[in-house]
């Protein structure tokens, strides 16, 4: 546990939170400060950072109860969908990560929530994308945790 992180606190119980669900690796309760109704946080009782720092069993538990949760959201509210959002921050903006412990917002869906789409799809020219998939691969030959490298790059 670290002492000045919120979901730390949560966990250990030192701050409340309103807890939906929880097992040996994980904890999901409502976020204070939902972006639609419903919306919920999965975060997992040890404390990484992020998710490249986290165990592949920390990880797969923050996945497996987000999972969960979306079809609790969805059943119990009615929602039209499920997003499902994951941020990092190397460098603490980029990546629109605020609270640096291992977590997945679980956001239900709706027809007039005011979210909207994400992105909108780009049209780019495909030698960028085989370009990026090459980085990847050469990347991903020398990551020790990524042994499955594709080769077509």
């Amino acid at each position: 546990m670290h002492p000045d992180c919120t979901f730390c606190q949560i966990v250990s119980g030192e701050l409340p939170a309103d807890h939906v669900y929880q097992d040996d690796r994980t904890i999901a309760f409502m976020d204070m400060n939902p972006a639609t109704y419903g919306h919920l946080l999965v975060v997992s009782r040890t404390h990484s950072p992020d998710v490249m720092s986290a165990s592949s069993e920390d990880w797969l538990a923050v996945a497996a109860t987000a999972r969960r949760m979306a079809r609790w959201v969805t059943g119990a509210f009615k929602a039209g969908g499920v997003d499902l959002v994951q941020a990092n921050s190397s460098d603490e903006e980029v990546g629109a990560q605020t609270v640096f412990h291992l977590h997945v917002h679980v956001l239900p869906r709706y027809d007039d929530d005011p979210l909207g789409q994400w992105w909108s799809q780009q049209t780019t020219d495909p030698s960028e994308i085989v370009e990026a998939a090459r980085q990847l691969v050469d990347f991903g030959r020398s990551d020790p945790a990524g042994s499955e490298v594709c080769g077509g790059a």
